[in-house]
């Protein structure tokens, strides 16, 4: 019985291992495309160190503001003159002859000192630029952030339209391979009774290898895109995702045209801020050269102990310690300098001009970019139109031409161009949807829409 039970107790942990590591590692998931902007902007790689640049942006602020707070500094010394300095003396100071000298030992072996010293600036130009560069810094970090948010949220919109034309490109081409071989199958069927010539079994036979090629190539690509939208979203790119939202219904929720109807503010676009703060750390350059032209007065205090013996006794009560304090005050005043502080400040008032005139430029180029994205957003509604039209039309041709063809009045020549026209159609408006949700997304990038600076 004892055995038995050993046995049992055996085959089951060596099912529970086996079962264990047959069960699948990799984590599910599913979004619609707001979730899925949601989940990146919390998750992605790049959202997570725009973080970070932000937290090192706050500390680096604390640390220039702490420069001009107090600063206290604590020095132990310990000294050991392992062979004291021997001075020279008059020989007639203790009595000898004149004309000689007497060697004497100052002082004694060892010391022991410990000096606390708080300092404090009282006034210097370059710590309140200094204050003040630390504070456009940190709103150029936060700028920053909000630009990788941005481009995160683009990047999450392009790559989930990347994925849906990808799945909806797998299922039109297995239509229509479906279609094709079962054409091919009916012709070869024919050709075989003698009632239909080699070459129309050929041109279908061309144009189904063809299809199932590009069904191939298709399928890979899906998979390939998935992993591109998973690694974007800031996952595991084996990651088993699912997408609620359909290719059709975002196309159609974007073509929304209310978004380049109102006025452009240029002043919310991201860039323009960011350039704008360049401006600004410049100016500041410039400022923090002429502020060094400036005096700068900086006090201190300190308080010391130490102690002195030819013995190490410095932890015997019986020691005796002397006390010491000073108080003080520094004025550092810039006199001359042959000019080089000169020179340095009017380099930087040069950089200063080049940077305001390449603020200039990039707003020139700002409202560039956004006529030509309004243009594309434009011109893809107008291309899906098109595309539509073009594929019921393909659709109309492709199928009397599949009466023709089956009537005899058709050559299977005529028939694969109607086919081929077709399945460029039905990529044609795959195709157009996927423009419209991108250059939808690149508008509304430019537009700062919505504010993702959280």
């Amino acid at each position: 019985m004892r055995n038995n039970l050993w046995l049992f107790c055996l085959g089951w942990l060596l099912t529970t291992t086996i079962s264990a590591q047959q069960t699948p590692t990799s984590t599910e998931y599913s979004f619609t495309l707001d979730e899925a902007i949601e989940f990146a902007l919390e998750n992605s790689y790049q959202s997570i160190n725009a973080r970070r640049d932000v937290a090192k942006a706050l500390k680096r602020k604390w640390e220039t503001t702490a420069d001009g707070l107090p600063q206290i500094d604590g020095l132990i010394d310990y000294q050991n003159q392992l062979k004291q300095p021997v001075t020279p003396l008059p020989g007639e100071i203790v009595g000898g002859e004149p004309g000689t000298f007497v060697p004497v030992v100052f002082g004694v072996k060892q010391q022991v000192s410990a000096t606390a010293t708080l300092s404090q600036k009282i006034f210097d130009g370059s710590y309140l630029v200094g204050i003040e560069a630390a504070k456009s810094f940190l709103q150029f970090t936060n700028d920053s952030q909000e630009k990788v948010q941005l481009e995160v949220r683009k990047g999450v919109i392009n790559a989930y339209g990347s994925v849906l034309v990808a799945q909806e490109s797998v299922k039109i081409l297995k239509n229509n391979v479906a279609t094709l071989e079962k054409n091919y199958q009916e012709t070869k069927k024919i050709f075989e009774n003698g009632l239909a010539e080699e070459e129309d079994v050929e041109q279908l036979q061309i144009t189904l290898l063809q299809i199932k090629n590009q069904l191939s190539n298709t399928e890979r690509l899906e998979k390939i895109a998935m992993q591109m939208f998973n690694l974007t979203l800031g996952v595991d790119v084996n990651s088993n995702t699912l997408l609620s939202d359909t290719l059709e219904d975002l196309s159609m929720k974007n073509m929304d045209q209310s978004t380049v109807i109102k006025p452009f503010i240029i002043e919310n676009n991201i860039d323009y801020r960011l350039a704008y703060l360049l401006t600004e750390q410049t100016r500041l350059e410039y400022k923090l050269e002429r502020s060094r032209a400036l005096p700068k007065l900086t006090a201190f205090i300190n308080y010391g102990t130490s102690a002195f013996d030819n013995d190490f006794v410095f932890l015997d009560s019986e020691t005796p310690w002397f006390q010491s304090s000073i108080l003080g005050a520094s004025l550092n005043i810039p006199i001359f300098s042959s000019l080089k502080r000169d020179a340095k400040t009017k380099q930087a008032k040069i950089a200063d001009e080049q940077s305001k005139t390449d603020f200039l430029r990039t707003q020139q180029e700002i409202q560039l970019q956004y006529d030509t994205v309004v243009s594309d957003f434009k011109f893809s509604i107008e291309s899906y139109d098109t595309a539509k039209q073009n594929l019921t039309l393909a659709e109309r041709i492709e199928k009397k031409n599949q009466i023709k063809y089956s009537e005899g009045l058709a050559t299977s020549f005529d028939l694969r161009q109607a086919q081929l026209q077709l399945y460029s159609s039905q990529q044609e408006v795959l195709q157009a949807m996927l423009d419209i949700i991108n250059k939808k997304a690149e508008l509304e990038t430019i537009l700062n829409i919505p504010n993702t600076n959280n």
